[in-house]
């Protein structure tokens, strides 16, 4: 039933194009990397250009995530934790992103977008915290390009298998993730030691 459900709104996606691609990553109503990976298998039949593709990818989740910034920002945490099951994110979501936030700061941005469960719900704390848009934008789109780039990728490669773009992706997502985490403990020494010579 739920196949069925996703792959009518990917049939309804794949009629529009690039612009497809941009609104299944603003709504959310299905995984980015599903709606990539079909994307990359249009790509693979020759439908979409993989340039046009990567850059209505990346403006597409961008977008999404400055729809949940600027609830953070206008809304705050009550206005999320009461609406945000609409856009499937959870209290339990929240609570992790703003620990994450709070922890390592605005650079977080950057390299909790590869890991799970913070992944989408770090721009609400960046929103709630009144982190400047520019510089929200810049990490956003910094780690969506990235990942646009990799599953279109992965989906124009698989072809008519791209359906388990998750299991064929595992493989690169997990050293991508220990990065992050890496990137992210990193950033924090390097705030932390600048604190404590000032």
């Amino acid at each position: 039933m739920m196949k069925d459900f996703i792959f009518s709104i990917l049939m309804f996606l794949s009629q529009l194009g690039y612009l497809g691609i941009a609104l299944g990553l603003m709504i959310e109503i299905i995984p980015s990397e599903i709606v990539l990976g079909y994307g990359g298998y249009m790509i693979a039949q020759g439908h979409l250009n993989f340039l046009g593709a990567v850059i209505a990818g990346t403006i597409g989740g961008t977008i999404a995530q400055l729809f949940l910034y600027w609830a953070g920002y206008y809304g705050g945490r009550p206005f999320l934790e009461k609406y945000g099951k609409y856009v499937l994110i959870k209290k339990s979501h929240i609570d992790v992103a703003e620990s994450w936030f709070q922890k390592y700061g605005a650079g977080v941005i950057f390299s909790a977008r590869f890991i799970p469960v913070v992944r989408h719900a770090i721009s609400i704390p960046a929103g709630i915290a009144k982190m400047p848009v520019s510089k929200f934008t810049l990490y956003t789109v910094a780690a969506v390009l990235p990942w646009t780039v990799l599953f279109l990728y992965l989906g124009k490669v698989l072809k008519e298998n791209w359906s388990h773009i998750k299991e064929y992706a595992q493989p690169y997502v997990l050293p991508i993730i220990i990065a992050a985490i890496v990137l992210a403990a990193i950033y924090f020494i390097i705030k932390k030691t600048k604190k404590t010579t000032k």
